[in-house]
């Protein structure tokens, strides 16, 4: 128990609800980080299908403050999360079988709510926050009928609590899919802990995605990466003052919690057999584990090409697996 106590204490002290609470609320919030526009999916890059073009109208129609603050911050992500969600409702279709899915750390969890909505319950989700901004977000288009929300830190969320929880004892079994979304970074360097944490809520056979920005083996490469991610892509959405302002009481302050890709695989490895890199935008990365190579395999093989300009991905071979040297991208 005191290696738990430890653990907790540890996210009690991290960034995210601490000295970067009253940037994530006033985001959340709508009161500062707002884009000049509103970031949209670009077509151009997604395949032509019909159920993936009601996936990112349900999408762009269910946005809050914070989605369109986060989506202009990073290259296609915007883009990359329709391709997942769309990737997730195929899976689901395959599995023939109701599906649950734990979307840690999202904002106002856009994603897990399209997908409850699109699927008709046939997807059932559970989106955290610390922030109440984004549960007001997440409670404005109605309740849905599909998808919860819990407000509070995700080393909060226990099996205890989903037990007292009467709209979260559904959940106590477990989920078939986990999403942490740009979370850990925010709370300590400590991944071995925060997956070992979290992955007591995966269901055996399990997919764990892991959306994180990483450090680079060579500071030079990050910084340039750093550069196009500024100024190729998040300048269309904020005035470069505000950029380089954001640098200063955000980026430093999670870049002292940001792994590199080899030591996410050493933490992950220690509790999946399997993982493949599923995409990568700049210093961003998309990782997929799981220990049932069948159920990764499916899930992977839903995905179409990722959505997103060669000159941005950096990163398409994995640094470990249990049955491979290596893995590429995509289906």
């Amino acid at each position: 128990m005191r290696g738990l106590d430890d653990f907790l204490a540890e996210c009690d002290r991290g960034p995210r609800i601490n000295e970067l609470t009253g940037f994530f609320a006033a985001t959340a919030g709508g009161k500062s980080g707002m884009p000049i526009r509103n970031p949209v999916a670009d077509p151009r890059l997604l395949p032509r299908n019909e159920l993936l073009r009601k996936l990112v109208g349900l999408h762009a129609a269910r946005q809050g403050f914070f989605d369109q603050h986060y989506h202009g911050s990073i290259p296609y992500r915007l883009e990359e999360e329709c391709r997942m969600a769309y990737a997730v409702l195929q899976y689901a279709q395959q599995r023939h079988t109701p599906l649950s899915l734990y979307s840690l750390g999202t904002a106002e969890g856009t994603m897990a709510r399209t997908l409850s909505e699109l699927s008709e319950g046939q997807i059932l989700t559970l989106s955290c926050s610390p922030n109440p901004e984004n549960y007001a977000s997440f409670m404005a288009y109605g309740e849905p009928r599909y998808a919860e929300f819990f407000i509070g830190p995700f080393h909060r969320l226990t099996k205890d609590v989903l037990r007292s929880d009467r709209r979260l004892e559904k959940f106590v079994h477990g989920f078939d899919i986990i999403l942490e979304d740009t979370t850990f970074q925010m709370y300590s360097p400590n991944r071995s802990k925060q997956i070992e944490f979290v992955a007591q809520h995966l269901r055996e056979g399990g997919i764990f995605v892991f959306v994180e920005k990483f450090r680079a083996i060579d500071d030079n490469d990050y910084m340039r990466r750093e550069h196009q991610k500024d100024y190729g892509f998040k300048a269309r959405y904020f005035p470069v003052e505000e950029i380089e302002s954001k640098k200063t009481a955000v980026l430093k302050t999670m870049f002292g919690n940001e792994v590199t890709l080899a030591e996410m695989s050493r933490a992950a490895s220690a509790h999946f057999k399997h993982c493949i890199i599923t995409w990568n935008s700049g210093n961003f990365c998309s990782l997929a584990a799981s220990n049932s190579k069948e159920n990764l395999d499916l899930y992977v093989s839903q995905m179409a090409a990722p959505a997103i300009p060669h000159e941005y991905v950096y990163e398409t071979r994995l640094h470990w697996s249990a049955t491979i040297d290596a893995a590429e991208p995509g289906p």
